[in-house]
């Protein structure tokens, strides 16, 4: 076996489960105790586990046969060990006791070396700000979203694009039939890469994401054109995170109550009541929610997920910590910690799928070719 840095280390998923995390587990695990000979401990839903010390040492039974699951043999939570912005909270409510020190005392009760955390950008902030207090730890990007700054890709969102591009094909046949407005509604509050890729693959004739802040009235009036145009139907999709333009003027917290005081349940079906009170056409919403995060990972995301995998074992034998496995120019690789945390990859507006989209004739709602 080659020679490692690190005898013994952690590893957990937090935040919202996508498929592609057990892919992951396995690729570190495989490499870390196959090549490398390191002892694998896994600690229990998220950072929850290791504040709790909820963790057990696993064996390659544990991580074997697990490529093509889903969600995460490790369980995970949404627990922040660190005190959020608007918060003077950050103990823990039973012990009483600092979060991040109760943490530091069970890696050292545990006998760890070092922590690989996997999961979306929370985790990987909450990941910088245990470096900072002395952690060596490794991060991995996962989320459907694909918002992380530093990678191209995060695993789990191809499979995301997939599941939801077969709804968005399955929702054209019904709206064709009956001559109806599609709205579906996809995961996305901060950035829109999901509702755009599954909207161009899908045929979506209007995509409305949250870099981009659109006009009511040029959504209907796309909408209206088809129509004169001889086209009956409409499939529109829908970023949970889109904005109209007057809400984008707004401060964030104004924004905020607006939409806490909003008389529907979701962006989607506000969307389907502006279309059909402005055109008069019979309009129907899907959200697709959790459906988007569950089941089997894609090839691709297998193969991601594994590469990334195997990237973070081998950062874990060289000693090289705060760092967060990336893709770059078709190239794995990693980026400092301290470059992903606290911020969002959104969508540039120079970017080609925004371009290839106009070009196709998809409308976002703001009348730009």
């Amino acid at each position: 076996m080659l020679k490692s840095a690190v005898k013994r280390f952690g590893i957990l998923t937090s935040g919202g489960d996508c498929p592609g995390l057990n892919a992951a587990i396995r690729g570190v695990a495989k490499a870390a105790s196959g090549v490398f000979g390191m002892e694998i401990v896994g600690i229990s839903n998220g950072y929850r586990g290791l504040i709790d010390g909820d963790a057990r040492e696993l064996s390659p039974d544990d991580f074997s046969g697990i490529l093509t699951r889903g969600g995460t043999i490790l369980g995970s939570s949404r627990e922040k060990p660190f005190k959020e912005p608007d918060s003077d909270v950050k103990k823990d409510s039973e012990a009483g006791q600092d979060k991040p020190e109760l943490i530091k005392e069970n890696v050292s009760r545990l006998g760890l070396d070092a922590l690989v955390v996997l999961g979306g950008n929370g985790t990987n902030t909450t990941a910088y700000l245990l470096a900072k207090e002395g952690l060596n730890v490794i991060g991995l990007p996962k989320t459907i979203d694909n918002d992380i700054w530093g990678t191209d890709v995060t695993f789990g969102f191809h499979s995301a694009v997939d599941i939801a591009t077969e709804s968005i094909d399955r929702l054209h046949s019904t709206a064709h039939s009956h001559n109806r407005v599609m709205v579906i509604e996809l995961m996305g509050h901060k950035a829109g890469w999901l509702a755009l890729y599954a909207g161009v693959a899908g045929g979506g004739d209007v995509i409305l994401i949250p870099e981009i802040p659109y006009d009511a009235a040029a959504v209907a009036r796309d909408i209206e054109r088809r129509r004169s145009e001889g086209k009956q139907f409409s499939i529109v999709v829908v970023a949970e995170g889109a904005m109209s333009k007057d809400e984008a003027a707004m401060p964030k917290k104004e924004r905020k109550r607006l939409r806490e005081r909003m008389p529907y349940p979701s962006i989607g079906y506000r969307v389907a009541a502006e279309i059909q009170s402005a055109t008069g056409m019979e309009t129907r919403v899907t959200v697709l929610g959790y459906l988007q995060r569950g089941g089997t990972p894609s090839p691709y995301d297998r193969v991601l997920a594994t590469s990334f995998g195997t990237a973070a074992a081998e950062l874990l034998a060289r000693g090289r910590f705060g760092r967060m496995v990336a893709m770059k120019d078709a190239s794995v690789s990693s980026v400092p910690l301290s470059e992903v945390a606290d911020r969002t990859k959104t969508i540039p507006f120079n970017h080609h799928m925004l371009d290839t989209a106009r070009l196709v004739g998809t409308c976002f709602g703001d009348e730009s070719l």
